[in-house]
């Protein structure tokens, strides 16, 4: 645990660094803001005790150059009575916490074991996104590139996407990055599978209920859009849903509010919409079975994602993935190259997903390595 005081005041400065450095801690000091950031530039510090009142840059000054360089480490002000909406200003700027002159040592020791904590607990989450919304979208084949680039593109905007392609290709994924990417990114990502609810409790799902409006309703209850206010609301096979449940859809993207089932109570809602499907919409509008008007309220950017047979060259990349993701703590596995070229050439309708399921097969069943002739005899062709 590393941690650096920032102080003009000698005494304070090696008062804390003896302190710390007798409870364990790895402590540099600084004697002013300058010298801080010339040291944050060239290592990692875990928490960084800062004095407000400082001559040249004060520490207000020093905890904005920190929060625009992205420093992980969890800042604490030091401050003087007299400082305190000075230090409470910090706290909303950015800073985890203050204590105030003069320095109580147990109120230090608890303040690092709580930021601690909380620096503990951003890495964790930091990595955990970067699994789950970055790392997963594998592929390096000229289909994927395409769709990382409108990902780009698209993700800061609020504008709404409908995302198409094959079962098992990745949409939710895909969906899932452009939340990540967004200014809502620590907003609710909610997720609604609109082929899984029944056509009779779509609108209750989506739009909330109140007490007693129908037999089951027992309790008040937030529908998906409510929950995902100020986030983002994925709405998945919205091909599937009823044009009821469409028309209800389509008045709350065009007036940003929604009323719940029993109650004629508009409520303000502040959602991106990203919708997804498998199926042709403008084939579905022809048969009546999908609004034309909703269509292209939801179509602002159509993102097509590319089956598995389109983009062959990711193949290995996925095998490797999906195989370091089933031997994760377990034995070391591997492909042959025959293997992984045989694989190559199968065709793949359910898409990213049968890839998933064959390599969990194969490492089951197969040799070390997994041989091509394991392929043939656990794999359709």
């Amino acid at each position: 645990m590393k941690v650096l005081i920032v102080d003009d005041e000698r005494a304070i400065r090696n008062s804390l660094k003896e302190i710390l450095g007798d409870e364990g801690y790895d402590v540099d000091v600084a004697e002013d803001g300058a010298v801080a950031l010339q040291k944050v530039e060239k290592e990692k510090f875990d928490v960084i005790f800062c004095d407000i009142k400082m001559p040249g840059m004060d520490g207000v000054e020093v905890l904005g150059k920190l929060v625009e360089m992205g420093v992980d480490s969890a800042v604490v002000m030091i401050s003087g009575h007299a400082d305190i909406d000075t230090a409470v200003e910090c706290i909303k700027k950015g800073a985890f916490d203050f204590v105030q002159k003069p320095l109580d040592l147990n109120r230090i020791l608890i303040t690092i074991k709580n930021a601690t904590e909380k620096v503990s607990l951003a890495t964790q989450n930091k990595a955990l996104k970067k699994k789950v919304y970055g790392a997963d979208m594998i592929g390096e084949s000229a289909p994927m590139l395409h769709v990382r680039e409108i990902i780009d593109k698209v993700a800061p905007t609020d504008a709404r996407v409908l995302i198409v392609g094959p079962n098992g290709s990745g949409k939710e994924l895909v969906a899932r990055n452009l939340h990540q990417r967004s200014n809502r990114s620590a907003m609710p990502f909610v997720e609604v599978n609109c082929a899984a609810i029944p056509g009779e409790l779509i609108e209750s799902e989506l739009f909330g209920h109140e007490k007693g409006s129908f037999t089951s309703a027992i309790k008040q209850h937030k529908g998906k859009f409510e929950q995902a206010d100020g986030g983002t609301l994925f709405l998945d096979e919205i091909g599937d849903m009823s044009l009821a449940a469409q028309a209800k859809v389509l008045r709350v993207l065009q007036e940003r509010k929604l009323s719940r089932v029993g109650s004629d109570k508009d409520i303000v809602v502040d959602v991106r919409v990203i919708a997804a499907t498998n199926k042709d919409l403008m084939e579905e509008i022809r048969q009546g079975r999908f609004r034309e008007d909703l269509y292209h309220r939801l179509s602002v950017i159509v993102i097509r994602v590319p089956s598995l047979d389109e983009r062959r060259d990711d193949i290995p990349l996925l095998i490797d993935f999906f195989r370091q993701k089933y031997t994760e703590g377990g034995r070391a596995r591997s492909f042959s190259p025959e293997a992984v070229e045989l694989l190559k050439q199968k065709s793949w309708p359910g898409n990213i997903r049968e890839l998933d399921n064959v390599v969990d097969r194969l490492l089951i069943l197969g040799d070390e390595p997994v041989t091509a002739d394991n392929v043939r005899d656990f794999v359709n062709f």
